[in-house]
Order: structure tokens, then sequence, then C-alpha cells
């Protein structure tokens, strides 16, 4: 099982590269008069890229291991 602090480490690095993806000079690259089945290439990789941020969030918690919450430390039964 992977390590639950690498696994943070991964969801960090991508939020951070999916921020990227949205930032509007790298959006505006795919802002052509293209469009793909009726479809203006701008829409379509706006939803790739969500979707693939959301494929990838879904695979890293897959892996992240249940959250334990430490003992109380009061002896308790």
């Amino acid at each position: 099982m992977p390590d639950r602090r690498k696994l943070e480490s991964g969801m960090l690095v991508l939020a951070g590269f999916g921020a990227l993806l949205f930032v509007p000079p790298l959006v505006f690259v795919f802002n052509q008069r293209i469009s793909h089945f009726g479809v203006p290439q701008i829409v379509i990789y706006l939803f790739v890229v969500w979707g693939l941020l959301i494929a990838g969030t879904a695979v890293l918690t897959h892996y992240l291991p249940k959250h334990v919450p430490p003992d109380s430390g009061d002896g308790g039964g």
C-alpha cells in the first residue's frame, strides 16, 4: 500500500497542475474556430481536462487509506 504522505503530495501536485491547465493563456490556445462534431475545440478541451482531474482524484483517493482518529487517551472502553 502506498504511503499516505506520498498520496497527499500527489493530490497537491494534481490540484496545482489542474489549476495551471485552467489558466486563461493556456485555455486561449484552444480558442480556435475549429469544431469537432459541431462542438468548439475550447469546450472539448475544458471538459477533457475537467474529466481527467476527476479521474485522477478518484484514483488517488481510492488508494488513500481511511483516516483513523487518534485514541482519546481516556482509557475508557
